[in-house]
């Protein structure tokens, strides 16, 4: 029966709808255009300052140009659920809080987003 013919499986991620290029313009291809903002929350402390070099560091290695924001209001990083700073926020999300990273670790979570 016509109803019940099988289905051509296709190698393609889009299930063989796309023209050539079309996948890299889908945005489907690994890349690190998804951060769209990088915050350090902390008080402004020499810690939250070490933090806030490593992340310009990482973005600089990455090849990301993106202003770094450093939210000081403790009311602001409260509302992260975020009880001990320094803390990484990337995307709203936060990645990490309580140490200092170094280039190399937030590079990985970088590439990890």
């Amino acid at each position: 029966m016509a109803l019940f013919k099988k289905k051509e499986e296709s190698s393609c991620c889009c299930g063989g709808n796309c023209a050539s290029g079309s996948v890299q313009e889908k945005g489907i291809s690994k890349s690190l255009d998804g951060i769209k903002s990088v915050k350090i929350l902390g008080s402004g402390c020499a810690k939250c300052n070490q933090l806030e070099a490593a992340a310009k560091e990482a973005l600089k290695q990455l090849g990301i140009n993106l202003q770094i924001e450093h939210v000081t209001d403790f009311g602001k990083i409260a509302a992260y659920g975020v009880m001990s700073t320094p803390a990484l926020v990337v995307n709203e999300r936060v990645v990490s809080y309580g140490k200092v990273l170094k280039v190399e670790e937030v590079v990985k979570i970088l590439q990890k987003i």
